[in-house]
């Protein structure tokens, strides 16, 4: 069975849940007189389907499991963030939903197979994912991201590269003892399924992206939570397609191998407007593109292919595709990673043979990636100087929070 995508945050809350409830089912025994409640079971997932007096629920460990609910089950939801019982709302078996998130307590039935409950924390579907959106835009406003170049697990630092069109910039990342650290599964493009992991797994040449509070002149970084992961970064021409199947045949310009690029409902697919990819090609061999942003004379509409807002996704201030490293740098630019999730999504029928592309990947087989995120329309910018090198993709912008990412 397939497992569902879920969020690491309504894992841990729910967790969290489940402990605080189990203690109070103790509690109150002991309070009534009787002993602690034997042969509790219980059950976490999400809701796959619900009707009358059952339920099925789509356990996080991948199996299917039959709920009954008596008349007198107690059902209570509970938000994002909150662990205590006692803040809890009393909710109906009908305010369950298909895709809440829902911890069950209860005693085997007697076929065995099902769970009698007794009662259902329910997380429901809809707050879940108000709060990814919150941790997303929080990842978005406080994240940096960049090439790990060092790793000191003595000194609980890791020292990345950011780069932009206006260069590339060092940044220390300070951890602590409370920062949360992560790593990428193999072959996985989910930030979901990162998992528990510490400093010592990163390695020069890893991507990091770090979440918490950079210092004024943005040398420095104290992170609350680090994730990391071992991608590579492919550019190269279309050599075949295939709708069938869901994969782009491409050769790979440094390697000069042929690569299977697997593409997954994940994966993020786009297409650079021809303009857009000429003046990052002018920016990458050092030209200033005639009415680009920050230039003399720069029409009014010029600043429209930039993010809205300022610097995001680790990008450094000043930095941005429009901002290179002359004059016409100005604070706030925008980078990359932003414009393209701007772009419209494109299908693996938009891609020809042919076509240039670059992509950010999993780490695969030396034969076989899947795609994280995949952009044609890049021939200018690979007849550039160091052009596949500088336009480098960032992962960060799959599922969870980097958004994102990413």
């Amino acid at each position: 069975m397939t497992r569902k995508t879920r969020t690491r945050l309504a894992n841990s809350l729910l967790f969290s849940v489940l402990l605080a409830a189990m203690a109070l089912v103790s509690t109150t025994a002991m309070a009534q007189g009787a002993q602690p409640a034997s042969g509790i079971v219980k059950a976490v997932g999400q809701i796959k389907s619900v009707g009358g007096s059952n339920l099925l629920l789509a356990t996080d460990d991948g199996k299917s499991q039959n709920i009954l609910l008596p008349e007198n089950v107690r059902v209570v939801r509970i938000a994002p963030g909150e662990t205590d019982l006692k803040n809890a709302a009393a909710i109906t078996v009908q305010d369950l939903q298909n895709g809440d998130r829902v911890l069950v307590q209860g005693k085997a039935a007697e076929d065995g197979k099902s769970i009698v409950a007794l009662r259902v924390v329910v997380m429901k579907k809809s707050d879940v994912a108000a709060l990814q959106q919150k941790e997303r835009e929080d990842w978005q406003k406080r994240g940096i991201g960049g090439l790990v170049s060092a790793v000191d697990p003595a000194a609980g630092t890791v020292t990345i590269s950011v780069t932009s069109f206006a260069g590339s910039k060092k940044v220390l990342i300070q951890t602590t003892k409370k920062t949360e650290i992560r790593r990428y599964a193999t072959n996985s493009v989910k930030f979901d399924d990162a998992k528990p992991s510490k400093l010592a797994d990163i390695h020069p040449g890893d991507q990091v992206r770090a979440r918490g509070t950079k210092n004024e002149d943005g040398t420095e970084f104290a992170a609350e939570e680090i994730v990391s992961g071992s991608f590579r970064n492919i550019a190269g021409t279309v050599t075949a397609t295939s709708t069938a199947d869901n994969t782009l045949t491409v050769m790979d310009l440094l390697s000069k191998q042929q690569v299977v690029i697997k593409v997954t409902p994940d994966s993020q697919l786009r297409k650079l407007p021809q303009m857009m990819a000429q003046r990052i090609a002018m920016r990458l061999k050092g030209q200033t593109p005639q009415g680009a942003p920050g230039t003399a004379g720069a029409p009014a509409n010029a600043s429209a292919a930039q993010p809205q807002g300022g610097s995001a996704q680790g990008a450094p201030a000043g930095g941005g595709a429009y901002a290179g490293g002359g004059g016409g740098a100005r604070p706030g630019g925008g980078d990359l990673q932003q414009m393209l999730l701007r772009l419209p999504a494109v299908t693996i029928a938009d891609f020809q043979k042919g076509d240039a592309v670059i992509l950010v990947s999993t780490e695969g087989s030396e034969n076989e990636v899947t795609a994280i995120t995949l952009v044609s329309g890049v021939e200018p910018i690979l007849t550039a100087p160091a052009g596949a090198q500088a336009m480098a993709l960032s992962p960060w912008s799959l599922s969870g929070a980097p958004a994102e990412a990413q």
